[in-house]
């Protein structure tokens, strides 16, 4: 497809996109009401949705709470159990115009076990049985090669373990009058690390973390809050090219500020790789996030810098500018946005889970990984000398058990080996009774020097 069509086809979706954005509508349903209402029962409120499985006090249930116990520190724990999770079925085909067109059935398991020790200590254990680096359990009915019919991958490998707490929780007789500055948070295991919006990292890795929260400096009455994360991770580390790298280790420093008008992050990530075929890195990024007038914004600066020179997949240099901007229009209790990105060089990430892609994710749906099999975003998130935007509407009916999202966006692509795409997205949401979700996606893309791709999937979500 040339220059000339991929904009003459980007010019009419933005157009239809921008009629859906920019259409204001006349209900007026969400003005505040001045109608005055009872207070609602016990009996009228809906019921409590119970986890899978619950022992001890109930998940957000009512009555008095179990007395517990008393450890020699003086900390008081109240153990329960509370198990839940998702399931995830999706039935998809898909071609990207790049190759072959491939049609599956897949699906997606996630269950937790947390074991609530009091209101700030807990260990959730967390296990994916049906997917395994980035591959998942289904039947694979195209392309017809060796790969395809029933793909099993099943397992018991821990994806989630972790302690979490506070010390001066744990040692409440330390400081019996709550005047030492003993409110150090702390965790340690398996866990999530999801930092700028996961931009700068997103990923499950072993590790141990320390925070100082609830910190302000005299005299700055506009700071109200101040956070400080200390992290070493030693395993399960993803690099950007989401493969593991079992000999890196990763230090990172993070701070949140809050302030009047926004809140500020500024954090920074080494990863030590003691391998020169990936290399060592030094991430950092800068976010602020603030409500402009009826605009809901947020900025973020992402860099990278492969140490000693050594430029790989895993370790280069790079800066990645993000921004996202939305809104509700007058009169509707819809969403739209706008979201908009410039990777200048090779930004690399500190790390990233198989099933995530690249930093981009977070544009739109045109630039999201499923998460759940093969099926790709339809527009590369990665960031190698790129420019790109989405733009998008999201529509609600019957409140919020029904949703449609439409969008439209593009990238323009200078890396070597890259290509121009631009595209249009579509997604519908319904809630079915309390705990399930029907999801039906589709989308349409230009590509340079490639035929047209196309998508469509519909997934049933459980939640239990």
């Amino acid at each position: 497809m040339s220059n000339i069509k991929l904009l003459r086809y980007f010019f009419i979706t933005f157009i239809i996109t921008s009629s859906f954005v920019f259409a204001g509508g006349k209900d007026k349903s969400s003005r505040l009401s001045t109608n005055v209402f009872d207070y609602q029962s016990d009996e009228v409120l809906p019921e409590r949705a119970k986890p899978f499985l619950e022992l001890g006090d109930p998940f957000l249930g009512s009555g008095n709470l179990y007395p517990g116990f008393k450890l020699p520190t003086g900390a008081v724990w109240q153990p329960r159990l509370w198990v839940y999770g998702t399931y995830r079925s999706a039935i998809q085909t898909f071609d990207r115009g790049r190759e072959l067109q491939t049609t599956e059935w897949m699906n997606r398991l996630d269950l937790f076990s947390n074991l609530q020790l009091s209101g700030s200590e807990r260990i959730l254990l967390g296990v994916q049985p049906f997917n395994r680096d980035g591959d998942f359990t289904g039947y694979v009915f195209a392309p017809n090669d060796r790969n395809n019919g029933s793909q099993n991958r099943f397992n018991f490998r821990i994806r989630t373990l972790f302690f979490e707490g506070d010390f001066g929780e744990l040692f409440p007789s330390l400081d019996n009058n709550d005047k030492k500055a003993l409110d150090l948070g702390f965790s340690i295991g398996r866990q999530q690390l999801f930092y700028q919006d996961g931009l700068l990292i997103n990923d499950t890795v072993d590790a141990i973390g320390i925070t100082r929260n609830s910190k302000r400096i005299p005299g700055v009455p506009w700071i109200s809050n101040i956070r400080v994360t200390g992290l070493w991770g030693w395993n399960e580390i993803h690099r950007n090219d989401n493969i593991d790298d079992p000999d890196a280790n990763l230090f990172g420093l993070f701070t949140a500020i809050d302030t009047t008008p926004s809140t500020i992050e500024i954090d920074g990530i080494y990863v030590d790789a003691n391998d020169e075929e990936t290399g060592d890195v030094f991430t950092w990024g800068i976010g602020s996030t603030q409500r402009i007038g009826k605009v809901n914004t947020t900025f973020r600066y992402n860099g990278s810098t492969a140490l000693d020179n050594h430029f790989t997949a895993q370790s280069n240099d790079g800066h990645l500018f993000f921004t996202e901007l939305s809104w509700a229009p007058h009169y509707t209790h819809n969403i739209a946005y706008i979201n908009g990105f410039w990777g200048i060089d090779q930004f690399t990430s500190a790390a990233r889970d198989p099933t995530t892609g690249g930093p981009l994710g977070r544009t739109g749906l045109l630039f999201a990984a499923g998460n759940i099999s093969s099926f790709p975003p339809p527009i590369s998130n990665r960031t190698d000398k790129v420019v790109g935007m989405a733009i998008g509407y999201q529509m609600f009916f019957g409140g919020i058990r029904r949703q449609f999202i439409l969008e439209a966006g593009g990238r323009r692509d200078r890396s070597v080996g890259g290509f121009d795409a631009i595209g249009i997205v579509g997604r519908f949401q319904q809630a079915i009774g309390r705990r399930v979700v029907l999801q039906v996606d589709g989308f349409v893309t230009g590509q340079e020097a490639e035929h047209a791709g196309y998508g469509i999937r519909s997934e049933l979500t459980v939640k239990f």
